[in-house]
């Protein structure tokens, strides 16, 4: 299940905590093709969706998917603290909210914030 929010002018996929967890490519593609026809910009994944090796940047699950989302012009937002944000995950995380392809959100209301052109 998903729900279509609009945050100031642009169209977000919101999925439910609950269901099939992005994984790999092929679950990318699933999450993707449900935004056909929506007119949707952003996708957010709320961090329990997550399989665990999304955190183990070695697994490269997470480039792999993130690679998806950015060749379908469509960008990802995950919404929630990951477990481990030490180190180089740290880093990853930080540099990524510095981009517009994918950014960590502690909630909707930071989306909606970052989304309104807020931030600097």
């Amino acid at each position: 299940m998903t729900t279509i929010s609009e945050f100031h002018g642009v169209r977000v996929q919101v999925l439910d905590r609950d269901g099939p967890l992005l994984r790999d490519q092929a679950s990318a593609l699933d999450v993707i093709g449900n935004t056909f026809g929506t007119e949707v910009d952003v996708v957010a994944v709320p961090v329990e969706r997550l399989d665990p090796a999304f955190a183990q940047l070695s697994s490269g699950v997470a480039g792999a998917i993130v690679q998806k989302f950015v060749n379908y012009r469509l960008r990802l937002v995950i919404v929630g603290p990951l477990t481990d944000t030490s180190g180089p995950v740290e880093d990853w995380v930080r540099e990524a909210n510095r981009g517009c392809e994918l950014w960590f959100v502690a909630d909707l209301a930071e989306l909606e914030w970052r989304l309104s052109g807020a931030r600097t």
